[in-house]
């Protein structure tokens, strides 16, 4: 994971979304958006959101990484450190549109 990843908390997420405390923990529930709590309080990598939106492709990759055996944390990682296939940290890649690609990379983890 790189040292200067920027995060956003729960409350900046309702205020960048314009959603709800309840719908931010229902997407972070859902794996729309990725969350660990090992800075202190719950927070998203803001590279997980573009446009006002979470990145629609994160959930499919979150649940293949899940569905392998990473914890939230180790997922959260892994779509933060560059990854050699790529070429680029897995989260640029899908903000990129190259959504397939980082399935195939993180198909071939397990």
């Amino acid at each position: 994971m790189t040292q200067d990843t920027a995060w956003l908390s729960v409350p900046d997420l309702v205020t960048l979304l314009g959603q709800p405390v309840g719908r931010i923990h229902r997407l972070i529930e859902e794996h729309r958006l990725p969350a660990t709590r090992r800075n202190g309080p719950l927070q998203v990598p803001a590279l997980c959101v573009k446009d006002g939106e979470p990145l629609p492709e994160l959930r499919g990759t979150l649940l293949v990484l899940l569905d392998q055996g990473f914890t939230e944390d180790e997922a959260i990682d892994w779509l933060l450190a560059e990854d050699d296939s790529l070429g680029v940290p897995p989260v640029e890649a899908m903000r990129g549109g190259a959504k397939a690609a980082v399935r195939r990379a993180a198909q071939l983890l397990g």
